[in-house]
């Protein structure tokens, strides 16, 4: 899938419902955009610890934790401020 002119990819189980999952990869990309202002590939290379940060909010052993844009905004930033 190509979005904001980066590629992702994501590998799901045969059973699993892939249009969810292209759901959840636009999903995360849209964080992502939101959390970088508009998001490039130099944004993953020097914060990749962020985006690390950004999967484990909206995944969990590779399932679906979290949807909500906001929630994960709103817990990224908190965690930001940690810094």
């Amino acid at each position: 899938m190509r979005y904001a002119g980066l590629y992702f990819c994501i590998c799901v189980d045969v059973t699993d419902n892939n249009l969810a999952y292209l759901e959840a990869i636009h999903n995360f990309v849209e964080v992502l955009n939101e959390y970088f202002h508009n998001v490039c590939e130099l944004d993953l290379v020097f914060n990749f610890y962020k985006v690390y940060t950004v999967v484990d909010e909206m995944f969990l052993a590779g399932e679906i934790r979290e949807t909500s844009q906001t929630k994960v905004l709103k817990q990224l930033l908190m965690l930001q401020s940690l810094e």
